[in-house]
């Protein structure tokens, strides 16, 4: 019997420069599980440093928590690649770290990096310029995320900067993402008069927290047996009954 999943795949803790120092792996768990959110995945800007402390805090409460990232290609477009396990985000993380341009964090001018462990003890600075782009191609980028079995979806195509549309003005049909994601400055209706020329991929919507009081603002709900990657990829693909919603 298929359940009602409700997902918001794309939250920033402290580790992002661009968000808030009160976005701790285990503030983000509490905050989820009040705003009745049943799957969350960590996704930072190209680093998932704290996505082991959330999955911890998670623990056995009612709460999924995906291993995430969100990955800037070479052409300054973001893609998040979701998985169930630290694992392969870690794998995925080894191979952005090799090709994050070089530089700095600017605490002055992007903000502090925070690497965080379940306990809310502050473990490290990460000094990398994580807000700068990678040198790998989104066709990389996509390829890589697929060959760790996760799922590749394009973020916030709506937005005017950083999304695959802005930077390409396409998606070329050989860049096969799984979803593309709605971010919430959008309505559905719009959306769908916008980007109707992309009705054949899937769509999702999701928070793009940066602050806890947004937390679940926009989220997905996934039609399907289980709380998983594949189960999900199945929902997208609308295998079986099994189906996204989202308003």
């Amino acid at each position: 019997m298929l359940k009602i999943f409700r997902a918001d795949l794309h939250i920033h803790t402290c580790l992002s420069p661009c968000a808030d120092i009160e976005m701790t792996p285990s503030a983000i768990v509490k905050t989820a599980i009040e705003k009745a959110i049943d799957i969350i995945a960590i996704t930072d800007h190209n680093s998932a440093e704290n996505v082991i402390a959330a999955q911890k805090t998670a623990g056995n409460k009612n709460l999924i928590v995906l291993a995430g990232m969100e990955v800037t290609s070479s052409e300054e477009a973001h893609i998040l690649a979701l998985l169930d396990a630290a694992e392969g985000i870690m794998k995925l993380q080894d191979i952005v770290y090799k090709n994050l341009l070089p530089g700095e964090n600017d605490e002055r001018l992007f903000g502090e990096q925070i690497v965080v462990n379940e306990k809310e003890e502050v473990l490290s600075f990460n000094k990398r310029l994580l807000i700068g782009a990678t040198s790998l191609s989104a066709q990389e980028i996509v390829n890589t995320i697929h060959s760790l079995g996760g799922l590749a979806i394009a973020s916030h195509v709506d937005r005017d900067a950083f999304s695959i549309l802005s930077q390409l003005g396409f998606i070329p049909e050989d860049l096969k993402f799984d979803a593309l994601e709605i971010s919430p400055n959008i309505n559905k209706g719009k959306a769908e008069f916008s980007f109707k020329g992309y009705r054949f991929f899937p769509w999702i919507t999701s928070s793009d927290a940066h602050w806890l009081r947004d937390m679940g603002r926009r989220t997905t709900s996934f039609y399907m047996h289980e709380p998983t990657i594949e189960e999900m990829r199945l929902a997208l693909k609308n295998i079986d009954d099994r189906k996204v919603e989202w308003e």
